[in-house]
């Protein structure tokens, strides 16, 4: 590891860190230390990382803002890839957008709407990166990332960057073949947008983000949407039907606001969260007979 560290510092990749505390990186605010914590400062360093990563055979995890993610408590093995400073480029041409995978969708949604461009009002309130977003087809409010995805830019472990369009990008419900079956990191995503009108658009994305402060709790540390909605039913009201809602383990707790959120309440540890975690899959199951799947995504030495 030392030389691979060596390696990378004299390539000059971006910011470059030991034993980094990945609580300082998830909106959790939970999480053990990465062994190695590397923010390649471009796309053209990313690809560098990658290629020394693939030489010394370190193992990998990418990561954008660490909104939809719960680190486990003793943190990560190798290296751990974000998505952010350097990866955060803008192109604007006409209605088609390219952007970096290290741009906040937020930020980028409202930027968008300013400019009278409709397809992200949905992303108004997510918390995430493109790239994040596109790894796990990110939604809300009836649209996701499908519905306006051209095509993405993937860099792959073996160092190859390759484009692939919507259809191979195999979407589906908060799922992509990067997830499935071809591990790589978003570097950039190509959006098509078309033209409205810009109050409707405005209007639109503050009736959801309204939604989203009226109903989640985001004054705490949390992780968004712990679990996928098992359809027709929904999580958090299967979660709230159960009498659930406000049960805590250590500091974690179920929010009293929407049962599908699992909040840091004060020092809450990734064990706590899990305990949780499966005391809603059991409780669920044996009231309803419902399997719950975890839609967060979970990472690091067990």
């Amino acid at each position: 590891m030392d030389e691979f560290i060596n390696k990378l510092r004299e390539l000059n990749v971006g910011t470059i860190k030991e034993n980094e505390p990945m609580a300082n990186h998830t909106t959790m605010k939970i999480g053990g230390p990465a062994d190695l914590f590397i923010e390649p400062s471009s796309i053209e360093n990313l690809g560098k990382t990658m290629e020394l990563i693939r030489q010394y055979k370190i193992k990998w995890t990418a990561i954008g803002r660490g909104s939809n993610l719960l680190v486990l408590d003793k943190g990560i093995e190798g290296a751990v890839i974000k998505l952010g400073r350097g990866m955060d480029e803008m192109d604007l041409n006409g209605t088609e957008l390219k952007v970096g995978g290290g741009y906040s969708l937020v930020a980028l949604s409202t930027i968008i709407s300013k400019k009278g461009l409709s397809g992200l009002e949905f992303a108004s309130g997510i918390p995430g990166s493109v790239g994040g977003a596109v790894y796990m087809n990110a939604g809300a409010h009836g649209s996701d990332i499908s519905k306006i995805l051209t095509k993405a830019h993937i860099l792959f472990e073996d160092g190859k960057m390759e484009w692939l369009s919507n259809e191979e990008m195999e979407f589906s419900y908060r799922t992509s073949v990067l997830q499935k079956k071809r591990p790589g990191v978003v570097a950039e995503a190509v959006f098509q947008l078309k033209e409205g009108d810009r109050e409707l658009i405005s209007s639109a994305m503050q009736k959801n983000k309204d939604y989203r402060k009226d109903t989640q709790p985001w004054n705490y540390p949390c992780a968004g949407s712990i679990f996928r909605n098992p359809l027709p039913d929904y999580a958090g009201q299967l979660v709230e039907k159960a009498g659930l809602k406000g049960h805590s383990i250590g500091g974690a707790q179920i929010s009293e606001m929407h049962g599908n959120f699992i909040v840091n309440a004060g020092n809450a540890k990734a064990e706590d969260v899990l305990a949780l975690i499966q005391h809603i899959k059991d409780t669920i199951f044996e009231l309803y007979g419902v399997k719950m799947e975890t839609e967060v995504e979970i990472i690091g030495r067990k």
